[in-house]
């Protein structure tokens, strides 16, 4: 059986080796609501600079939308640093998951996507200067955060900057993120972002509906 990992605890090591020294961290920002807990929670301990490299989301309104909500929520928390935002181009994310279509939501199209976002990540990193990169995934009780940081540890060593370990949703990180997006009034989708986990969202709405 494979060993399950404790990444909050990893997670904890690393922020009391670094106590102090605030060194500097990208942060791979999926949305808004998942990015409220995790800001709140390392702030205190990164100089934190956003990155929106999301082109996995449909259409281009949601991705703008997704993206606005992200940059308010950095202005009504305060937060310093840069924010970075590519231009949107959903065909790099179409080429990721060409083959794999009709794969199921969590499964291998998944992993191309969490590859193509994360690989984006740890080289704009690099290219900044920052000590760590990390990412906002892991607060989705319907990610898996096994997977996440053994992309993420891979993507580190390929682009030489140092993965932050996560499991946001520990210490009830989930939870909060729900307050905090009542809070601030942030805007909730009801799908993960693709064009494929939306049709799939449709189809269980439409399930739910013809129910007796």
């Amino acid at each position: 059986m494979e060993q399950r990992v404790n990444y909050q605890r990893r997670l904890e090591e690393v922020l009391e080796r670094e106590r102090g020294s605030r060194p500097r961290l990208l942060l791979h920002c999926c949305c808004a609501p998942c990015s409220s807990y995790v800001l709140e929670y390392l702030r205190e301990h990164f100089e934190i600079d956003l990155f929106f490299y999301n082109p996995n989301i449909a259409p281009a309104a949601e991705f703008d939308h997704r993206r606005q909500e992200l940059w308010r929520l950095a202005d009504e928390m305060g937060l310093g640093g840069q924010r970075v935002a590519p231009p949107y181009d959903p065909q790099e994310f179409l080429n990721a998951a060409a083959g794999l279509e009709d794969a199921p939501e969590g499964g291998a199209r998944c992993r191309r996507c969490f590859e193509l976002r994360l690989g984006r990540a740890a080289r704009e990193a690099a290219a900044r200067g920052c000590r760590y990169f990390a990412t906002t995934l892991t607060l989705s009780p319907l990610k898996n955060a096994q997977l996440l940081n053994a992309i993420g540890e891979e993507m580190g060593r390929r682009y030489g900057v140092a993965w932050l370990w996560s499991d946001f949703k520990k210490r009830d990180g989930y939870k909060r993120s729900l307050v905090l997006s009542q809070q601030y009034g942030l805007y909730r989708q009801d799908y993960c972002g693709c064009v494929f986990s939306q049709e799939e969202r449709r189809r269980q709405k439409a399930a739910r509906e013809q129910e007796p």
